[in-house]
């Protein structure tokens, strides 16, 4: 008998967020989905979107990490946040395909190195070949960073997770030290195959390769679900004369 067979794997709810997500927005939506799942209500869920240029500053930043100062990041459309999550600062944006799973864990340095080993299975089948780098926590292309990681656990359930450069600008990460890494390196999707708009494909390559690789069933379902809400009724179309 196939390993597995005769037992119904576990679903893990994949939530396709359309759109960019305001940071604080999507913090919120973290702790809707975490209340949740804590108490049982739903899953293991896998919330996928896209941020407005953004800076994050997890529990561990210094501040020399920002050295121009919080205005001058703003002035050039860059909100900053602080982060209750892991790890220094970061950079999100437009292009930049983020995960935050909403995961029952109970050994967290296992559930980041799951992780890892997902995004670098997504980036193989993009025929990228990436890795890790001993004492660093991420993914890497060569001595380039491609996806950084960052959580948070309470009451045993996660919160934050990853971001996978995909398309976004690059620039922004000059402008930092990111996650306390000097004089790091940062590459992409798009700069390592050289093609455009691959965050759809990706999208879906990376919710497949993290289901796989926590052994859970993929479902993919809507905000409104995750959340408990109920979907809006459709509206009735207006009579029209001619």
């Amino acid at each position: 008998m196939a390993r597995g067979a005769g037992r119904e794997r576990p679903e893990l709810w994949v939530v396709r967020i359309p759109g960019l997500v305001p940071y604080a927005e999507g913090l919120a939506l973290q702790e809707r989905v975490r209340e949740r799942r804590q108490a049982d209500e739903i899953p293991d869920v896998l919330l996928l979107l896209e941020h407005p240029p953004v800076y994050t500053r997890g529990r561990r930043t210094q501040p020399a990490d920002l050295p121009f100062g919080d205005d001058w990041y703003r002035e050039r459309g860059i909100e900053v946040h602080d982060a209750d999550r892991g790890g220094r600062v970061t950079y999100h944006g437009p292009g930049q395909l983020v995960g935050y799973p909403i995961m029952r864990i109970d050994d967290v340095l296992e559930y980041v190195r799951t992780m890892e080993r997902a995004i670098i299975a997504a980036l193989a089948d993009e025929g990228i070949e990436a890795g890790l780098r001993e004492g660093l926590t991420g993914v890497w292309v060569g001595d380039a960073k491609i996806a950084s990681i960052g959580v948070h656990v309470s009451r045993g359930v996660t919160t934050h997770g990853l971001a996978v450069n995909v398309d976004n600008d690059l620039t922004p990460f000059e402008w930092i030290v990111p996650c306390g890494i000097d004089h790091v390196n940062m590459t992409s999707v798009g700069r390592e195959t050289g093609r455009a708009d691959a965050i759809g494909c990706f999208r879906k390559r990376l919710a497949w390769r993290f289901a796989e690789a926590y052994g859970r069933r993929q479902r993919i379902v809507t905000l409104e679900r995750a959340l408990g809400e109920r979907a809006a009724e459709p509206r009735p179309l207006e009579s029209v004369t001619a």
